[in-house]
């Protein structure tokens, strides 16, 4: 038996939805990020009535007041997570509810209330159902874009006593456009993403623009990503622009950067060092510097690298730049241990293997 929603949801259905023809047509390369589907989800916050006004309807611009808080003191988070078409022409989503769980302590340290994780849940729910016809097949995904920021107008430095929250979905395929086997990455030395006791851990877009003058000068050297450093010792190696970053020994053992409010608590980081576990891979949360890295790739101590997330799955890193020169990891080429993990990890969230931890949320 259904469970009831956490709120009704209205559904008003586009008026001119894109022809199954054009769909189709630009499901056959969607890149990442560019092409959306014909509906979205908004529900409304106010102080004092709460969660309201739930609705699914066609994807629009958002009438936004210019005294509209999330303008002026960025008051605003999101999440990112895939759907999957199965064999039986249903859809899946991977650890939903970890997604939700993040946003809710994003909303807390952003002063922002916390949408109930039946709500987000329900909200994706309610998206996909509408607008199954647009996940790809294949390799494709449907990647859903949750996100709220502060919509009372007002000038005056205070959380906003208004919310929208919105998902929006987009088919994707690759998240790089690289044809090479690994990326390359570059060391930022003059710029850092977080600091303890900042917004490192929450998923909100002042830390992404931060990241995006480094990113640009990662592009001006030729790499795929910037790799930031910690912000106290510039020394340890933390997290790329928007992914989790593991380090393979030659014993097989894994090395990936503690938590500990300076880095996003990714839901694929968490869900590889379950996976290792499982094969008696030993994997330890422990600081790891630059001087370490190029060392390890010197020595050969270090076999692999990748970096990992939502968008990227599981990603080798080839080559590192930096102002103190380059260095190459193994062969710089994928390994065998890092594709033997985005193996298992998409087998489960593609419902191509058992699900022995109950992370597969189905659709319908």
């Amino acid at each position: 038996m259904s469970q009831p929603l956490p709120l009704p949801f209205t559904h008003q259905p586009h008026p001119s939805p894109v022809s199954p023809e054009h769909r189709a047509a630009l499901l056959v390369n969607p890149g990442f990020g560019r092409v959306f589907t014909d509906h979205m989800v908004t529900i409304r916050y106010t102080d004092g009535q709460g969660w309201h006004d739930a609705k699914v309807e066609p994807r629009a611009p958002i009438p936004l007041d210019p005294a509209a808080a999330v303008l002026h003191y960025a008051q605003e988070i999101f999440e990112g997570l895939k759907a999957y078409r199965t064999a039986d022409g249903g859809a899946t989503l991977f650890r939903p509810e970890e997604n939700a769980r993040r946003f809710q302590e994003s909303a807390r340290r952003l002063a922002m209330p916390a949408l109930p994780e039946s709500l987000f849940l329900a909200s994706l729910d309610e998206l996909i159902k509408v607008d199954r016809a647009w996940i790809p097949d294949g390799d494709g995904s449907l990647y859903l874009r949750p996100f709220m920021f502060a919509s009372e107008p007002f000038l005056g430095v205070k959380p906003s006593s208004e919310y929208l929250y919105i998902v929006i979905a987009s088919s994707v395929g690759a998240y790089f456009k690289t044809t090479a086997d690994a990326v390359s990455v570059w060391v930022s030395q003059d710029y850092t993403r977080a600091a303890p006791g900042g917004t490192g851990a929450a998923k909100c877009g002042g830390n992404y623009a931060a990241s995006l003058l480094a990113q640009a000068e990662a592009s001006r050297h030729g790499c795929d990503q910037v790799v930031f450093l910690d912000a106290v010792e510039r020394k340890w190696v933390e997290e790329l622009g928007g992914m989790n970053v593991f380090f393979i020994l030659d014993d097989g053992s894994m090395v990936t950067p503690p938590l500990g409010g300076t880095i996003l608590p990714g839901i694929t980081r968490a869900s590889l060092i379950t996976l290792a576990a499982d094969r008696g891979i030993t994997v330890r949360e422990e600081p790891y510097s630059l001087d370490q890295w190029r060392a390890d790739a010197a020595s050969g101590r270090l076999r692999e690298a990748f970096a990992c997330g939502t968008a990227a799955v599981l990603t080798p890193i080839g080559t590192v730049r930096s102002h103190e020169g380059d260095f190459t990891i193994g062969n710089g080429r994928s390994g065998l241990q890092t594709e033997e993990l985005r193996t298992a990890l998409v087998d489960i969230q593609r419902s191509r293997a058992a699900d022995g931890h109950g992370w597969v949320h189905r659709v319908f």
